[in-house]
Formats: C-alpha cells, structure tokens, sequence
C-alpha cells in the first residue's frame, strides 16, 4: 500500500492540461432517414457545439463544416485500417485526400484511427501503431502535425481490476500494442482516447454498482467508493473509469499523456432487460456529466486537469442493429427536435437542446388512468403544486378528464422545480415535450412568455414556511372526478391535526 501511494504522489501531477475542458458530440451515420450536412451543420450552430467527431470523413459534411470554426475529429473506420496499417502510401492519400482538400477552410484538429480495434478487430492490431505513424508522417510531410493529433479510441475494457482505480491494469496480453502506442502518443504529445459507458458498467455488475453512482448523483459521505490504497473518494463511475486508465498507464511507466473521452452516454429507450435505459436516466447522466466536464474539476487523481469529453451521440441511429437500446443513445432525432431536454446551469448556450426554449413536462400519451390519478393526487397534495385552475369554473378545468388534469398539474411541478432531471417522471407516465399544451385561457406554466400563474389565488398547498406549529396537512384523494378529490382534500385539511 506504502509503494502504491508513493506512486500516487509522484505521478499525481505529472499530466498537464493546456486549455479548458470542452463538450462535443459523435454524429453517427445509421439513421433511415439522415439529415443533410447543412441541417447537421444548422443543429450544431444552433446548439453551440463547437467540437464534433465524426466516424468517417465524408466530404460532403467536412464542406458543410469549412468556415464554421467547429473543431472537427476525423476518423479512419476500421476497414480501412489494415490497409493504411501496411502502406505509408496508402496512409499519404487517405491524409490527402481527407484531409488536405479541406483544411484550414475546415478545422479538423484531430484524427481517430480506426475504434476499439483491440476488441473488437484484434487481427488489425498489429498494424494499429503502424498506421498512426504514417498518418502521423503524412501530417508532417504537409506541416500540419501541430494543428493535428493521431490517436485511437479504446473501450475502457482494455482495462482490468478497474476498482480500485490505483490497482488497474491494461489487458497484459496488448502489452506488444499498449506500449509502442502510448511511446508515440508521448512523442507527438498526443492523448489518449478512451470510450467511458458507466451505464455497461452499471448494467454488468449485477447490482453492485448503485445506479446513483453512474448517473452521478450526489451521495452520502459513506456510500462514497474509497479507494484504499491512495484514499481517493470516488462519487461517480465516469471519474473512477478515468483514474483507472491513468494508474493504467502509469503502471507502463507513462506518467504524462493526457485522456480525452472519446465516447459517453446513456440510452433513453431499451428493451425488457434494459429497465435503466429510460429518458430520465438519459437526461439526468448527460446533464451531470457537462456539468462534471464543463467545470473544470478533474479526477480525484489528477484535480484541475482537464478531460474533455465527446457525448455518443447527436442523433438517435434507427437503423443501428441489436438491442433496442442501440438505437437510442441521441440528444436528438433526424428531424432535429430534441430527445429529452438537458438541464444545465453554468453551461451558457452549449446544448440547449430545447431549440424553442421553452419544454413542458406532460402526461404520457397511452399511460394508465390510474397512476395519472395517483400522480396528479401527489402533485397537488405533496408536491405542493396550485391546482387551483382545476377547479369546476377555473380556466384549467376543460377538458374535466384525468389526462389534462394531470398534465397540467405535472408541468406546474416541473416548473417550479426549474426544469431539474428527475423531476418529468411521476413514476413513468409523464415525460417532456417542446410542444405548448396551453389551451385557450388556459396559459400552463413556462409558456412564452408568460409564468402561467394567476393573479389572486392561493395554493392549495401549505406553505413550506408555514408557521402552523403542530398540525400536518393530510390529503385524502380519491379516485374519481379531480374535483371532488381536492374539494374533499381541502375540507380534510382542516380537521386533521397530528
């Protein structure tokens, strides 16, 4: 434990970073229906990202990219590898070809070559370092090696005994690959690229790994994971996946080579064995993890160093084979309108995936009548919402039906809870949506321009401040009309002291 912790000391700072952390997406290709380009290009704009990997270098989305300053990652797919791996010329024409023709119109700073090729093309593995080298030659035969890097992806498998963070190691059996590879990203002061899925990790741990821990949610000092050997706290996977592959490297004897992210995300959809795969789950990992990135904080084993991360992905792929959850990793879908809607505070416009600014929280459309019911009880009981426009008379009440009710009542709680992950749930029969569901003289809360509230009313709910010592509110909904339920929820109110 004594030498491992020195080794801790001594390597803790010997990564440096050189700018800010940065968030950018991967676009993918496997959509039905594709958007063009420019509508890509428009999306990015629109949604300030800045930088983007792509997983070829398709000419037509590099000309739609000249001019725009968008930091732009290349990559080589894998079935090109071998080829390039054993011909400098062959690597010469793809860099030109891929390259040159676009730069400096279009800013590509970086080429990926080929992903994940240990697992899962590891008959290519012995070219994989040949082939950075020659695109990395190609690169300075034309002097762009310093504008752009070489590297390539790897699944954060390649890693084993990843807990504790400061007992990890590579696969040994890729040392023949690990070593010559980290050798020519510390020459070329290259990065590391590693894909980082906390969600696999969650999914494969058979229930030791919290789901809060993934998502990285606050938790309580002792549910914390310690790593014995240095006393690093980790409070989430991402953070331990991180450190895993800088004690990794260090145990190679690389102490100074940095770790961009080349991949992370959580699905929003899966099949039956994929419960977690669920649009809160999604927003509520990729909300945190900007937020993680965004600001600056580092790992526990490297404070303050930065680890820019690429979010898999900007579109839901359709026609991406296996498991439903395949198909559902985007922030949006091919028509451009958003998924889930992030939460992010200190961000500034970066991903503000709502493109109308303004997204509500509604029943979900097929959700049985009677969890709304029950839902919209808590709403207006517990979540201490004004549903007060539901009463018979008020401008909410039409339609009288379960669904309009709780719609409203649902949207007023996101509102008030300014939009927090977490909070467009209700058990699973609600979820968010850009469209206004403001109907006549009924303006819900978050609607353009207005705050949905009314003048004069008072809440049905107490107040969280209430002076009322000794005496609980109590509600008592039944099952019927909602208006019946808060009459009688208001008279019982009244009379029930605890």
């Amino acid at each position: 434990m004594a030498l491992l912790l020195l080794l801790f000391l001594l390597t803790a700072s010997a990564v440096s970073a050189d700018e800010d952390a940065f968030i950018g997406v991967n676009i993918g290709t496997a959509l039905s229906d594709m958007p063009s380009p420019i509508q890509v290009v428009a999306l990015l704009k629109a949604q300030n990202i800045r930088h983007v990997r792509l997983y070829d270098a398709d000419r037509a989305m590099l000309h739609a990219l000249a001019n725009t300053g968008i930091r732009v990652t290349v990559s080589i797919p894998n079935e090109q590898l071998l080829g390039i791996g054993q011909s400098n010329a062959t690597a010469a024409n793809w860099v030109a070809r891929n390259v040159i023709a676009h730069v400096p119109a279009t800013n590509i700073t970086a080429i990926a070559v080929g992903s994940e090729i240990l697992t899962t093309l590891p008959n290519a593995a012995p070219v994989l370092v040949s082939a950075l080298k020659f695109i990395h030659s190609a690169l300075v035969a034309s002097n762009l090696d310093g504008q752009i890097k070489v590297s390539t992806p790897q699944s954060s498998s390649i890693i084993l005994d990843s807990f504790p963070p400061s007992q990890a190691f590579f696969n040994r059996s890729w040392d023949p690959v690990m070593v010559p590879l980290l050798k020519f990203l510390q020459s070329t002061r290259s990065y590391f690229m590693l894909n980082v899925y906390p969600y696999y990790d969650y999914m494969q741990s058979n229930g030791v790994i919290p789901l809060d821990y993934a998502l990285f949610r606050p938790l309580p000092p002792n549910k914390e994971a310690v790593d014995a050997n240095t006393l690093l706290h980790y409070t989430n996977v991402y953070d331990a996946i991180v450190d895993a592959a800088y004690f990794s490297m260090s145990y190679l004897n690389f102490t100074n080579i940095p770790i961009f992210v080349t991949e992370s995300g959580w699905p929003s959809k899966g099949d039956s064995s994929e419960p977690d795969a669920t649009l809160d789950n999604a927003n509520t990992y990729n909300s945190n993890l900007i937020r993680h990135v965004l600001n600056n904080s580092g790992t526990p084993k490297h404070p303050g160093i930065v680890v820019s991360t690429y979010i898999y992905e900007l579109y839901n792929e359709d026609s991406r084979p296996g498991p439903v959850s395949e198909k559902n990793w985007g922030l949006f879908d091919a028509n451009g309108m958003p998924i889930y809607t992030l939460h992010l505070t200190g961000a500034g416009t970066l991903l503000a995936n709502d493109t109308t600014n303004q997204t509500f929280c509604v029943a979900k459309e097929g959700a049985d009548p009677k969890m709304l019911q029950a839902a919209l009880d808590w709403a207006c009981g517990p979540g201490k919402v004004d549903c007060t426009f539901l009463l018979q008379g008020q401008r909410c009440y039409e339609p009288n039906n379960v669904v309009a009710h709780s719609t409203y009542a649902f949207n007023a709680y996101f509102q008030k809870m300014a939009k927090s992950p977490g909070t467009c749930d209700f058990k699973g029969v609600a979820t968010i949506t850009t469209t206004d569901p403001s109907h006549g003289s009924c303006i819900f809360p978050g609607s353009s321009g207005r705050n949905g509230s009314f003048p004069n009313t008072t809440s049905l709910a107490p107040s969280s401040n209430s002076s009322t010592s000794g005496c609980h509110s109590v509600y008592f909904y039944g099952a019927g009309s909602f208006t019946t339920s808060v009459i009688l929820g208001v008279l019982l109110m009244s009379m029930v002291c605890l």
